[in-house]
């Protein structure tokens, strides 16, 4: 199982090294949502992924939250870029 330590670090080790970046790509959010929803109420899901640009969207506590734009540019985008340091960048619908 995939998990995500305090420090932030998603341990990746049990994701299969031959899936495809897009799958990468859903498993590393899927880790990091599970981590919003069990602390802050939220929870953030994979819409697209073309390679460049990550598209999310962000429910629970997140809808309407003051800080939403810092979960997703700090939390998710910071951690996301530790992964896929070409990332373009993240954009959220609601």
């Amino acid at each position: 199982m995939t998990t995500l330590f305090a420090g932030a670090k998603p341990d990746l080790d049990d994701v299969p090294a031959q899936i495809s970046d897009e799958e990468r790509m859903r498993a590393l959010v899927e880790t990091i949502s599970s981590y919003i929803e069990l602390y802050h109420g939220g929870a953030v899901e994979m819409v697209a992924y073309d390679g460049h640009r990550l598209t999310v969207r962000m429910s629970g506590a997140c809808e309407g939250c003051s800080l939403a734009p810092v979960t997703l540019h700090g939390w998710v985008e910071g951690t996301v870029r530790q992964f896929f340091p070409d990332l373009d960048g993240v954009d959220a619908i609601m």
